[in-house]
């Protein structure tokens, strides 16, 4: 099972929120992709996932094909279509390789499913119920910004290895892991001015409530800017700022993304580690390739965020960035993007007791993005 709770990551309550689902964690996330058997590839060899589950034409599948990859409580499943037409080609041609799920694990998918649809929630599948020899599971689902959708899964009655319909996937390769934990917070991108509009449908369909909000004087640059909100379930669990753009002299990366995703979409998923160190480290010697900033960033950040408790070289040499709020600090760095569209991308964090989202680090890591677009000429 795949919630994302651990001792790094205690539930903070948030009194604001109504969790009257409510979420237990992050079941699963499942992107379509045009060769799930490659991404599956990529997955393993660089980040360390581990094979777990497998559906296609052997288990009766005719028009799809997903693999289902693990590491620690971070679930992937990649999924690729095996007929020319339909959603899932649909999908891709206008997105590129992007999530579409991001499913939440709960107790109940159809008070789950009555909940948020009385709300307001557009249904994407009503409750239904599937089982084989290992149990049954409950899926429900409801749409959110752009084609992304999430699924309720209820699975208290299910023992197999991922869900019905699924067949083990033991595969002899296998990799070390890169000490990855839990997803910690995945981040939307929607268009213009329509940051609030989903910030009220995860406060009033899901019972979220609003953590942190910045502006355009907060994450902005000489050239671009944007705005954001954090929004949580009552436990903490699960987080998802929403990001929209802010009006500046260039294209923002907000704007970039939308444009090559043709839309609203998951921008990245924020993955939780215990030693980012030895995680990036890792990651970069598998050939995953990180955002970087100029060495001076690292000749005042301790004047900035006071004592640490790791050595600064490292995290000089790795490019890993530092913050801290009232609680603590956090280190965090953010990949490339992972995709051949300039969408998609990853970031690492390892949480020193910090609740925050790094905002001393906005204008080092928008003016890392920026060298970027400017190298695609996108900026």
């Amino acid at each position: 099972m795949s919630t994302n709770i651990t001792s790094q990551n205690l539930e903070k309550i948030i009194p604001e929120a109504e969790d009257f689902l409510p979420l237990l964690g992050t079941d699963y996330v499942e992107l379509y992709v045009g060769n799930a058997k490659q991404a599956a590839y990529y997955y393993q060899t660089a980040w360390g996932f581990q094979p777990i589950a497998y559906a296609g034409l052997e288990t009766g599948l005719k028009d799809r094909v997903s693999y289902v990859l693990r590491q620690d409580k971070i679930t992937l499943v990649l999924t690729s279509p095996l007929q020319p037409d339909g959603e899932i080609n649909e999908h891709i041609n206008a997105h590129g390789d992007g999530v579409k799920v991001v499913a939440l694990w709960v107790d109940d998918a159809t008070k789950s499913y009555e909940e948020t649809t009385k709300r307001g929630a557009e249904s994407y599948m009503k409750p239904t119920t599937q089982e084989d020899k290992d149990g049954k599971v409950v899926f429900s689902g409801i749409h959110t910004y752009g084609e992304t959708v999430h699924v309720f899964v209820e699975r208290k009655d299910y023992n197999g290895v991922f869900l019905p319909g699924y067949m083990p996937w033991n595969k002899p390769y296998k990799t070390a892991s890169t000490g990855l934990k839990y997803i910690d917070h995945m981040v939307g991108n929607v268009g213009w001015n329509e940051m609030n509009k989903w910030c009220e449908f995860y406060a009033k369909v899901m019972g979220f409530a609003q953590l942190v909000s910045f502006d355009d004087k907060d994450i902005s640059t000489e050239y671009t800017a944007l705005m954001s909100k954090v929004m949580s379930n009552g436990n903490g669990r699960i987080k998802f700022p929403i990001n929209e753009p802010a009006e500046g002299r260039k294209k923002s990366q907000i704007e970039e993304y939308i444009d090559f995703y043709n839309g609203a979409g998951v921008q990245h998923m924020a993955l939780a580690t215990d030693n980012i160190i030895e995680t990036v480290t890792a990651l970069q010697n598998r050939g995953v390739e990180f955002l970087t900033v100029p060495a001076s960033y690292y000749e005042t950040v301790l004047d900035r965020v006071g004592e640490i408790d790791e050595d600064l070289e490292p995290l000089k040499e790795l490019g890993i960035l530092i913050d801290r709020d009232d609680e603590g600090y956090l280190l965090q760095i953010f990949t490339k993007p992972i995709l051949d569209r300039p969408t998609m991308f990853f970031e690492i964090i390892q949480r020193k007791g910090a609740q925050s989202f790094g905002k001393g680090n906005f204008k080092a890591l928008f003016e890392a993005i920026e060298r970027e677009q400017e190298q695609r000429g996108t900026l």
